[in-house]
């Protein structure tokens, strides 16, 4: 991840406490304005306010919102009208900047935002070969497992689908390379920016950007013949019935979603029928108790444990 591609979105005070705090920007997740309210950062899972000159927290002002919005933007949210109605604007790199203020409703549809008075940038980061570790688990006899990512958010499922979907497009150890289907509803996988993905996601995948999940598997299917097809965080009837099709149409699927555990997963009135049928072979829980991206378990269809990150200080059972 570059530096000026958060920083040149970012009025000028901001940026000079970014640049005087000498941040690690791997590490950084998360940068949150609110009008008159402290500025917040997510860095290494945890929250963190910025201090001014005096050493107290930094109030962010209108005109740093007014300032945002405008780099943001690149001068004209008029141009951005189509983005700014689902709440958030992607840029280069792929880091996405979703906004909340007064909603613009037009026959009872959002039609666009104005006064806008919070921002949130949130971080694309790509870490190939994060999924190294798990990948042999998610392999039965040199194909795919349907794969379900667990987690709550900011533990890094959404980078880890990336490094998934990488993998398999290219191939690897365990696999040949496969044609993979992305639907990127809210440009994080791919980052599109300008119509280019920002993010490497392997030779032989295709991305939908911008399309509703459920609308964009059944696209897919029809028009480009994917043997796997990836989609981040399932989160409706829609989306579990386009699985479920992609599924006896022969695709594989990747998906995420959000969970504290499996058990929360189970309860999940959506999922319900497709973990009691074991329509997915394998399970992947990640939390953040240790660090961002912990691997607390892989499972498979039974629920039964197949492999559990050991961290420093543990010893095995």
């Amino acid at each position: 991840m570059r530096e000026d591609q958060i920083l040149h979105v970012l009025p000028r005070g901001v940026r000079g406490l970014l640049t005087g705090k000498r941040l690690k920007y791997e590490y950084l997740q998360e940068i949150r304005l609110r009008t008159g309210k402290p500025l917040l950062l997510i860095y290494q899972g945890r929250e963190m306010l910025l201090h001014n000159q005096r050493d107290r927290p930094y109030l962010v002002t209108e005109a740093d919102m007014r300032e945002t919005l405008e780099y943001i933007s690149n001068y004209s949210l008029y141009a951005y009208e189509q983005e700014m109605k689902q709440g958030f604007i992607t840029i280069e790199g792929g880091h996405r900047v979703g906004m909340a203020g007064q909603v613009i409703l037009e026959d009872g549809h959002v039609k666009n935002l104005k006064y806008v008075s919070s921002v949130n940038v949130r971080m694309s980061h790509e870490v190939q070969g994060c999924a190294d570790r798990i990948f042999p688990y998610l392999v039965q006899g040199k194909e795919i497992c349907h794969t379900l990512l667990v987690s709550p958010p900011r533990c890094g499922k959404t980078t880890l689908l990336r490094d998934l979907i990488r993998q398999i497009s290219d191939g690897n150890a365990w696999i040949s390379g496969r044609t993979v289907g992305v639907v990127d509803e809210r440009s994080e996988l791919g980052g599109c920016w300008r119509g280019v993905a920002q993010n490497h996601l392997g030779k032989r995948t295709d991305i939908l950007d911008g399309c509703p999940k459920a609308e964009g598997m059944m696209m897919l299917i029809r028009s480009m013949g994917p043997e796997v097809i990836a989609a981040d965080e399932i989160g409706s009837p829609e989306d579990v019935h386009a699985m479920e099709y992609a599924m006896h149409c022969g695709c594989r699927i990747l998906a995420t979603v959000h969970a504290g555990s499996m058990e929360e997963l189970r309860r999940k009135p959506l999922l319900q029928q497709l973990v009691r049928k074991g329509s997915f072979e394998r399970y992947v829980l990640l939390g953040n108790q240790k660090r961002v991206g912990q691997v607390q378990g892989i499972y498979d269809e039974r629920g039964s444990l197949l492999y559990r990150e050991e961290l420093p200080g543990e010893q095995a059972c």
